[in-house]
């Protein structure tokens, strides 16, 4: 929280003509199935993060540090596919360069670091739950920044998310802790994971999704590194081994994994996912990256999901169908947010529920 590069979103080497509202509203739609398994990968990749990182918290390291150093070196490993990428669009990153910070430092930098100093004060439970408030505030957003009034469908989908988050996260079961300061970092990662979906959803279509990718992720690493040398992050690096799933392995391989899996590829599919679904949708099913966080917790720290957070895993795919099933029903074109810039035209290929307006 983007967001073809994946064969996904075609840009040609120099800007698109101009397309008219009109053009967008008349093209044809995309196949949604492309774009519901891109955004599940994205969700996957980005699941990863918790429980590789939990081995390097608890070994010592503070999680300014094991941010910076994930988002780092996932701008390093893209850096020279986002060169080639931007070959003869430079015009267009030039265009689109304040919608690339923005994204870097709250989509990318801000919604991590956010969450992190969230868990400090709150449960993960909670925290968690705060952060994934965002596709609620996307809904109310568009709701007041459009008048795109919410049908009964997309309200019965937010329902059954957030009461599948509460199960899922066991907020309900009495262990999770509230905190004023941590409920507003918590509301701070939800801002952060908005403006990721947003973003990736607003930048033009002749900026590929490795250049915002890489962008945003260079952004991000540029802003740690200046707020860890100045004082302003806690950058401690605790032990030079790490303990997963009962074997000790070097600290550099749950680095390798959040940086490579949960940061460079989960932002490029990320973006793709936005640029095919549209920001509502795609925040949506996002969700999904709690239960995949689980499933990895239970696969690498064997944590296994009680009862009740399967339960709460079946509500949370049932807001997302139900979300994907109402935008399925709108007539292409009928959302307010459609009217992007006219340079634009991957709203036009982006099918039946593409936005204007993207976490984590």
């Amino acid at each position: 929280m983007t967001r073809a590069d994946r064969a996904v979103v075609s840009a040609t080497a120099t800007p698109a003509p101009p397309v008219s509202p009109t053009t967008l509203r008349q093209a044809p739609p995309r196949h949604p199935v492309v774009g519901l398994s891109v955004a599940l990968v994205s969700a996957a990749a980005f699941a990863t993060s918790g429980a590789f990182a939990k081995s390097l918290l608890v070994a010592g390291w503070a999680p300014g540090s094991v941010v910076t150093l994930r988002i780092t070196l996932a701008a390093l490993v893209l850096l020279v596919p986002t060169l080639l990428a931007l070959r003869g669009r430079w015009g267009a990153m030039r265009r689109n360069a304040w919608v690339v910070v923005g994204y870097g430092l709250t989509g990318v930098a801000g919604c991590q670091l956010a969450y992190f100093y969230a868990v400090t004060h709150l449960s993960v439970g909670v925290a968690l739950l705060l952060e994934y408030l965002a596709p609620v505030l996307i809904v109310l957003w568009l709701w007041g920044r459009h008048r795109q009034r919410p049908r009964r469908l997309t309200v019965l989908g937010v329902g059954l998310a957030v009461i599948g988050l509460l199960l899922v996260l066991d907020v309900v079961g009495g262990g999770a802790t509230v905190s004023l300061v941590g409920v507003l970092w918590g509301l701070g990662a939800a801002v952060c994971l908005v403006l990721y979906f947003l973003l990736a959803a607003h930048v033009d279509d002749d900026v590929p999704a490795l250049g915002l990718a890489g962008g945003g992720l260079t952004v991000g690493a540029v802003a740690l590194w200046v707020a860890g040398l100045s004082g302003l992050l806690d950058t401690t690096r605790g032990a030079s081994d790490v303990v997963l799933s009962g074997v000790v392995v070097p600290w550099w391989v749950p680095i390798l994994v959040i940086a490579l899996v949960a940061a460079a590829f989960a932002y490029v599919t990320g973006i793709v996912a936005v640029r095919l679904l549209g920001p509502k949708v795609a925040s949506f099913v996002a969700l999904t990256e709690v239960l995949f966080a689980v499933l990895f917790a239970w696969i690498v720290l064997a944590e296994l999901p009680a009862p009740i957070q399967l339960v709460g895993g079946a509500l949370i795919v049932g807001g997302v169908v139900a979300v994907r099933a109402d935008e399925s029903r709108r007539p292409h074109g009928s959302d307010p947010a459609d009217a992007r810039d006219p340079r634009s035209t991957h709203t036009a290929a982006s099918g039946d529920d593409a936005t204007a307006a993207h976490p984590d």
